[in-house]
């Protein structure tokens, strides 16, 4: 059973730092880019990072340049501490919102698998 489960999330004062994991299992983790994105309340849903199936490329939006760091653990010979990780830093009022993790096939990009979302509140 493919499993991409966030965690993380809480709830922050505006200046913090929060570190979201996304643990994976079910699929062949190094064979896909993985991906963070975001909604915030009422709004649509916005792209925040990546990173390549090596760890050998990583991506931001221009607003999270600075701030936000994604790294990933292949955990080869570890199935089980396969995972994701989002480095948020100076986190402001408007990173508020629902972060969730998928999976796209480097091979097959339409090959997509999604984690459930984890909320992040940045606030005072």
């Amino acid at each position: 059973e493919v499993q991409l489960v966030e965690s993380g999330g809480g709830l922050v004062q505006p200046g913090g730092s929060l570190r979201l994991s996304c643990a994976a299992s079910g699929f062949t983790f190094d064979a896909y880019g993985m991906y963070w994105v975001r909604q915030a309340p009422g709004k649509g849903l916005e792209w925040v990072s990546a990173i390549r199936w090596d760890a050998g490329s990583t991506y931001y939006a221009e607003s999270m340049k600075g701030r936000f760091t994604i790294s990933r653990d292949n955990a080869k010979n570890s199935p089980f501490l396969q995972s994701v990780h989002l480095q948020m830093n100076s986190l402001k009022s408007e990173d508020t919102g629902v972060y969730s993790c998928y999976a796209s096939g480097v091979l097959a990009p339409d090959d997509i698998y999604w984690g459930q979302g984890t909320q992040v509140t940045v606030s005072s």
